[in-house]
């Protein structure tokens, strides 16, 4: 009997990744059957999808470049994925993350979590985005009709990253 209940822990602290990083598009539903792979345990998928918008600081943006640096960038990516882990119980985590030319209404990122609860899949997939935009290697520019600039590290992006180490010192 003690053997079958620490099996049962082990598999439910055990959690499915994937993480890819192309310049291909992603189908929303290939990421919602990995997600839903659990089913019987899995209470709630929670996703987010990013896109290319026509503004940002700039009014005229006509799409996006991304770069990224090969076998960093997927390791970045997967640390996070795993300390969202560590702070909520979720069984699979699918983040696709587009590099390359992109036009306006592309998609540029899936961020998708699966757990048996919903709130640990909202707070996890809010906070894998947030970690994302601030701790993955990716290097954005913007294009434009009166050119091309690069991005820098926003503020708002750091203030919602800091928001979840103030939560993680809130628990201690």
């Amino acid at each position: 009997m003690v053997i079958k209940n620490k099996e049962k822990e082990a598999e439910k602290n055990q959690i499915k990744i994937k993480v890819v990083v192309s310049e291909k598009d992603f189908s929303i539903d290939t990421e919602y059957d990995f997600l839903s792979s659990n089913a019987p345990r899995t209470g709630a998928i929670v996703s987010f999808v990013g896109r290319v918008r026509e503004f940002s600081e700039r009014e005229d943006i006509t799409g996006l470049h991304l770069e990224h640096y090969p076998g960093m960038t997927e390791a970045s990516l997967s640390k996070i994925i795993q300390q969202a882990h560590q702070r909520w119980n979720i069984q699979a985590c699918s983040l696709y993350h587009r590099i390359g030319s992109l036009q306006v209404e592309d998609q540029i990122v899936y961020v998708g979590v699966s757990s048996a609860h919903r709130d640990e899949a909202f707070d996890a997939c809010r906070f894998i985005m947030d970690y994302l935009k601030t701790e993955a290697p990716f290097w954005k520019k913007e294009l434009t009709q009166n050119g091309d600039y690069w991005v820098d590290a926003r503020e708002k992006d750091q203030q919602a990253r800091a928001r979840w180490q103030s939560s993680a010192s809130d628990q201690s």
